[in-house]
C-alpha cells in the first residue's frame, strides 16, 4: 500500500523534473545554436563571401550528422498507405519552403547589418501566428495581438532607416525569409496535428527533417549549379579574407550548428509544440544584435534602439502566452493522471483485487 500510494507520485515528479530538463536542454541547443549560427553566417558574408547558394547550402546540409539516430533508436514508425503519400507531399512541401526560406535568409545576412537582420526576423511570430490561425485553428488572445503589433511596429520601424545601398533589397528578403519560415512551422503543426495524429514521435520527427532537408539540399544543389556559382567557389575561397582553412572551417561549423540548432526545435515540437519552439527561436533577437555591435561594430541608433525594445516587448508578450497555454496543457494532464490514479486506489477496487 506504501508502494501504491507513493510510488505514483515520485513517479511523476520525476517525469516532470526530467521534462523541464529535456526543455531546458533543447532551449539552449535552439538560442545558442542559432545565435552563433547566425553570427558565422554574417561573418562569411562580412570577409568577403559572395554565395548565396552556398550560404543557403550549410543551413540545409547538415542533417547527416542526425544519420546515426537511426542506429540508436529502436522505434519503427508504421505509416499507413494513405499517410505515406501525405507524407511524401509534406516532405516535397517542406522541403521547397525551408530552401526558399534559407536562401532569403542567406540574402538578409549577406545585404544587412546583422543587428538589423536579427530584429527584422523576429517577425517570423507575426507569420508563425498568422498561418497558424488559418492552417492550425490558433486563437488570438489579447497578449498575442499585443505581440503581433509590436513586432510589426518594430519591423516597420527598421524600413524608415536604410543603413547600405541594398538595404530594400535586404529587407524584402529578411521578411520574405521569416515569412517561408514561419510558414514552415506551420505546415509541420499541421502534419503533426492532422496528419500523424497521436503517431508522433522523435523518429517521426527525425524522419520529417532528415527527408526535408535532403529535398532542400537538392533544391540548393540545383541552384548553386544552375547559377554558375559554383564555378566561383575555388575564387570566392581565394578571396576570403581569413584564408581557406577559416573559409571551410567556417561553413562547417555554421552547419553544425544550424543542424544542432533543428535539433533543439524538433526536441521542443515534441515536448511541447511548433508554436512553442518558435517562440523560443526568437529570444536571441535581444542576443544577437548586442553582439553584433561588438563584433562587426554595427550601429546601435536611436530607430533601431527603439525596434529593439518593441521587439523584446512583443517576444515576452507572445512568450508569457505560449507560457500560460503550456502550464494549463500540462496541469490537466496531471489532474487527468490523477484522476486515474484515484480511480485505481478507491477502497472497492483493492478489495476486490484482495477477494
Amino acid at each position: 500500500m506504501e508502494d501504491n500510494n507513493f510510488s505514483p507520485t515520485t513517479n511523476k515528479i520525476q517525469r516532470r523534473y526530467y521534462r523541464w530538463f529535456l526543455l531546458s536542454l533543447y532551449s539552449t541547443l535552439v538560442i545558442s545554436c542559432q545565435t552563433i549560427a547566425t553570427l558565422l553566417g554574417r561573418l562569411y558574408y562580412v570577409k568577403h563571401g559572395k554565395s548565396k547558394w552556398m550560404g543557403t547550402l550549410v543551413q540545409v546540409g547538415g542533417f547527416p550528422i542526425l544519420l546515426p539516430y537511426y542506429f540508436i533508436s529502436s522505434s519503427t514508425p508504421k505509416y499507413s498507405h494513405k499517410n505515406k503519400l501525405m507524407l511524401a507531399f509534406i516532405f516535397v512541401t517542406l522541403g521547397i519552403v525551408e530552401s526558399l526560406a534559407c536562401y532569403f535568409d542567406s540574402m538578409g545576412l549577406a545585404y544587412l547589418p546583422l543587428s538589423t537582420f536579427a530584429l527584422v526576423t523576429s517577425s517570423r511570430l507575426v507569420f508563425n501566428a498568422f498561418f497558424s490561425f488559418f492552417l492550425n485553428s490558433m486563437k488570438f488572445t489579447p497578449y498575442i495581438i499585443n505581440s503581433l503589433v509590436l513586432l510589426t511596429i518594430s519591423t516597420t520601424l527598421i524600413a524608415f532607416q536604410p543603413e547600405s545601398g541594398h538595404h530594400v533589397a535586404g529587407l524584402v528578403s529578411a521578411i520574405a525569409g521569416s515569412a517561408a519560415y514561419g510558414f514552415y512551422l506551420s505546415l509541420i503543426q499541421l502534419a503533426l496535428v492532422k496528419v500523424l495524429k497521436r503517431n508522433t514521435t522523435m523518429r517521426v520527427l527525425i524522419d520529417v527533417t532528415i527527408y526535408g532537408s535532403l529535398i532542400s539540399t537538392c533544391i540548393t544543389l540545383v541552384g548553386l549549379f544552375s547559377s554558375g556559382e559554383w564555378t566561383k567557389l575555388d575564387l570566392d575561397m581565394e578571396e576570403y579574407e581569413m584564408g581557406k582553412g577559416s573559409y571551410l572551417l567556417t561553413l562547417a561549423f555554421t552547419a553544425i550548428n544550424w543542424q544542432l540548432f533543428h535539433v533543439g526545435c524538433l526536441g521542443l515540437i515534441f515536448e511541447v509544440s511548433s508554436l512553442f519552439s518558435n517562440a523560443i527561436s526568437v529570444l536571441n533577437v535581444p542576443l544577437v544584435p548586442i553582439l553584433a555591435v561588438f563584433i562587426f561594430h554595427d550601429k546601435m541608433h536611436g530607430i533601431k534602439a527603439i525596434s529593439l525594445v518593441l521587439a523584446i516587448w512583443g517576444i515576452v508578450s507572445y512568450f508569457y502566452q505560449t507560457f500560460v497555454d503550456d502550464d494549463d496543457r500540462v496541469s490537466n494532464a496531471i489532474n487527468k493522471n490523477n484522476a486515474d490514479d484515484d480511480h485505481l486506489l478507491k477502497p472497492s477496487t483493492l478489495d476486490e483485487n484482495n477477494a
